[in-house]
């Protein structure tokens, strides 16, 4: 089932279709979507990630990667409740 996202990048707010078949996590699809080459990046967060003892070291070192390359608020947007037979 695909989502949106939401994001901002360099103060432009986008929306992008989601799907978990094509990306791993929501940072990995708005990079691919704005054309950023990410193999670096993902390189060093699996060794932040495999040196830290905190959990929230990867997390952090990701969020201030993304705001270096301009991104702003990335997040997925709230899903629809539709009652039965509504389109």
């Amino acid at each position: 089932m695909s989502r949106t996202i939401v994001y901002t990048f360099k103060e432009e707010e986008k929306r992008l279709i989601f799907s978990f078949d094509i990306h791993r996590n929501i940072h990995e699809a708005v990079a691919a979507a704005e054309g950023i080459d990410l193999t670096t990046f993902l390189k060093m967060e699996q060794q932040v990630e495999a040196v830290s003892t905190c959990s929230k070291a990867g997390r952090e070192y990701r969020d201030s990667y993304f705001r270096k390359l301009g991104f702003g608020k990335i997040a997925l947007a709230k899903k629809e409740n539709r009652g039965v037979g509504e389109k």
